[in-house]
């Protein structure tokens, strides 16, 4: 989500206002996250007498519900470290992430640099 706050500047350098419209896009985000885990384990009626199509069902459901919560995961350390003032910092490296990322990708942990290195190494 970019938020609309956000202008297009070339500047790789966060300002505190773009900090303050990322903070507002971040905490969208965990609403949208923490709502879609609720519906994805919310235990469905039981319409079906057939327990093998309520185990796939069950199984259908299982593996959105885990990227969801990861993706919750990720929001909430995003926060964390907008509330510890380390936010925009690669996790691996330490320098700061590209400003134009984090208005596409705002829970991002890595620097471009770092991101690729990861996307080798699996």
């Amino acid at each position: 989500m970019v938020n609309t706050r956000i202008t297009g500047r070339r500047d790789r350098r966060l300002t505190p206002e773009d900090l303050a419209a990322l903070r507002d896009s971040i905490h969208e985000q965990r609403l949208f996250r923490e709502e879609q885990v609720r519906q994805l384990t919310a235990a469905p009626p039981r319409t079906d007498p057939d327990p093998r199509a309520s185990a796939a069902r069950t199984e259908v459901r299982t593996e959105p519900a885990a990227s969801a919560r990861m993706v919750l995961a990720d929001v909430e350390a995003a926060l964390r470290r907008l509330a510890e003032g380390r936010y925009g910092h690669c996790h691996l490296c330490r320098r700061p992430i590209d400003r134009a990322h984090l208005m596409i990708v705002p829970q991002a942990r890595y620097c471009a640099r770092c991101r690729q290195v990861r996307e080798v190494a699996r």
